[in-house]
């Protein structure tokens, strides 16, 4: 994994199964500068029972359509001769090709494919033969959280780790599954406390509406950050309404390296960019009127002023109770060697 905050760009089912859509969300990524573009890789026989009924935002995001998850989901299926297709225009943009599997045979498609590492999706973290696999074929995971407690995502790591992954190439994504997700139920705190708690890096994948939260997620720490996107928000189907349309993806990319860059070292001392301020902001003793020769200064006799390339008011004691060697002028900056 890089260094720098990891932006995965989720296409997901968003291409509405189009390859041309597909293609073209590949180029909003990488235009928009995320370092992956991320689809899902399913068949429906495989995922979902047959009269399995549809999420409450699915149905709203797609009205008319019929009532089960398989029969939307069958029409959202990425055909195999679709993936050259699509690692071939990564390649060409210059963006990584990625993809979550939602079943075990995806799984071993996956592995075929070489994706770079595994994203495991929320809905995928109670299901152990999943896990199983995952983690014999694993080097690096992220790991999904939604609608998890502590005790579910130990679990799966404990999996993973038993077959074969090692805690530290595992990143846990805080995240909730809901579309859009209410601000008052993000609960980011909640990555932080898995960072504690597990003793893994985080990340945040995000449902909310708008681009404030993972950014304040890389604020506080988020090493990974996952966010829908879509070609046209008014498009049908079941993420658009949830996603980012291309210039709000780009905006929140640009955000996420500023506030990366912002975040710096632990170290506080001043930065090759404000050392030049130094002498202009701060202040050095001047006298506040005229002191006669041989009169004992006192702290009535001084005021501090700009520039601050003179005695610095923090040594004042070194000043106050000598006498004016002297008659110095009011508004002098005072030198050790105008004193006795």
């Amino acid at each position: 994994m890089r260094k720098k905050v990891v932006i995965i760009a989720e296409a997901g089912v968003n291409h509405n199964g189009d390859l041309a859509n597909a293609l073209a969300l590949i180029e909003a990524a990488a235009e928009a500068g995320a370092d992956y573009v991320k689809f899902q890789t399913f068949k429906a026989e495989k995922l979902v029972n047959r009269d399995a009924q549809k999420a409450d935002y699915q149905k709203k995001n797609m009205q008319g359509e019929e009532d089960t998850q398989f029969g939307m989901l069958k029409k959202l299926e990425m055909g195999d001769h679709w993936y050259p297709i699509l690692i071939e225009k990564c390649v060409e943009k210059g963006i990584e090709f990625l993809s979550s599997a939602f079943d075990l045979d995806s799984i071993e498609l996956l592995k075929e494919l070489n994706v770079p590492f595994w994203k495991i999706p929320s809905g995928e973290i109670t299901n152990l033969p999943y896990l199983r696999k995952v983690g014999q074929y694993a080097s690096d995971v992220i790991l999904s959280t939604g609608m998890c407690n502590m005790q579910e995502i130990q679990e799966a790591i404990s999996i993973l780790t038993a077959n074969g992954v090692d805690t530290e190439r595992i990143t846990v994504l805080h995240c909730n599954t809901e579309y859009p997700t209410p601000f008052e139920h993000v609960n980011l705190n909640a990555m932080l406390e898995i960072r504690e708690q597990l003793g893994v890096r985080v990340g945040y994948s995000d449902h909310t509406l708008g681009i404030e939260v993972p950014i304040a997620a890389v604020a506080l720490g988020a090493l990974v950050i996952e966010k829908h996107f879509t070609l046209d928000r008014n498009m049908e189907g079941p993420d658009h309404k949830a996603s980012l349309e291309p210039d709000e993806l780009k905006e929140m990319t640009s955000a996420i390296r500023h506030i990366e860059a912002a975040l710096g070292s632990r170290t506080k001392a001043p930065t090759a960019s404000e050392e030049k301020n130094i002498i202009i902001a701060r202040k050095s003793i001047h006298t506040a009127k005229v002191i006669n020769a041989g009169n004992v200064i006192t702290e009535q006799d001084l005021i501090m002023k700009r520039p601050g390339d003179g005695i610095s008011p923090m040594r004042m004691a070194e000043i106050v109770g000598k006498k004016a060697l002297y008659t110095i002028p009011e508004d002098h900056k005072i030198s050790l060697e105008d004193i006795e």
